[in-house]
């Protein structure tokens, strides 16, 4: 199966804070080591556009995301970051057809 990589845009003026809440989130989740997870995760701050961010989240599959976007826990990490966050974010769903390393 194909890779799959969620794209998350937002603005946000607390980004100390939401770089917090992930890093609780990613200890926790790798604690208790079950269920789908990301392979990967990659945040960046917009250069041209200050308090614009993109969270860059890989995963194995499209099903292995759809499967961790259903858990409880991703429920309420979403949740607290939107509270952080200054509007509505914006997400992309997207197949991975290439990658470079």
């Amino acid at each position: 199966m194909a890779a799959f990589v969620q794209i998350i845009e937002y603005r946000t003026s607390k980004p100390d804070e939401v770089a917090a809440l992930m890093e609780d989130f990613r200890a926790k989740r790798e604690a208790e080591g079950d269920g789908p997870a990301p392979t990967r995760g990659t945040t960046c701050a917009d250069r041209d556009e200050p308090g614009r961010y993109f969270a860059i989240v890989e995963f194995e599959s499209y099903e292995a995301a759809m499967e961790n976007s259903q858990r409880a826990d991703t429920t309420e990490m979403s949740e607290k970051m939107m509270e952080l966050c200054d509007g509505p974010a914006t997400f992309y769903n997207l197949d991975q057809v290439a990658s470079m390393d």
